[in-house]
């Protein structure tokens, strides 16, 4: 069986060489634009959804993976931020908060599908003007939803996290491994 994952994620390849399977990337083009009348919480497995379809439409007898990870504050989407003074924007309003960080993840194979949602709640320090303005100098945020990666230099931000780690860095690979044996 061949395995394609649909994103450009260096992390979330890292991730699923973890299953051991053999897999390539090939990534979506797919339109992702979200429907005015999709509530946010549905936003994640909204786009897995879409980039997966995308992908599997030229690849049918491959399983194809598609993911997508959202940040979520006070029922608003933090995507990746577009600049310096977004990413310092972002992190400000993450300070000393809890967040939720949704990651769909759909599964199309030969003309079927599944997908589902993983949600880990994340709670940060308050953040000082320096240590935010000195992360978003890094080159870090800017490809990250919510403007900041778990697995790197913001971990010094976490107080804690409730659910599964793996998902606030883009994939829930236990969850997806289990997906998966029931899938193929």
């Amino acid at each position: 069986m061949e395995y394609i994952l649909a994103s450009a994620s260096p992390r979330r390849k890292e991730l699923l060489a973890m299953l051991d399977i053999p897999f390539t990337v090939c990534v979506s083009g797919c339109d992702e634009t979200l429907p005015e009348s999709l509530a946010v919480r549905d936003a994640a497995e909204y786009l897995a959804v879409q980039k997966a379809a995308f992908v599997a439409n030229e690849h049918p007898e491959q399983v194809v993976i598609g993911v997508d990870t959202t940040v979520l504050l006070d029922d608003c989407i933090l995507g990746k931020p577009k600049d310096y003074a977004d990413c310092v924007r972002m992190l400000h309003a993450l300070s000393d908060r809890v967040h939720t960080v949704k990651t769909g993840v759909a599964l199309f194979h030969q003309g079927k599908s599944m997908s589902f949602t993983e949600e880990t709640q994340v709670q940060f320090y308050p953040l000082t003007d320096a240590e935010i303005e000195a992360y978003a100098k890094t080159d870090e945020p800017y490809d990250k939803a919510g403007g900041y990666g778990i697995q790197g230099k913001a971990a010094l931000f976490v107080r804690g996290i409730a659910g599964d780690y793996y998902n606030v860095v883009g994939l829930p690979i236990g969850k997806l491994a289990r997906h998966l044996r029931i899938f193929v």
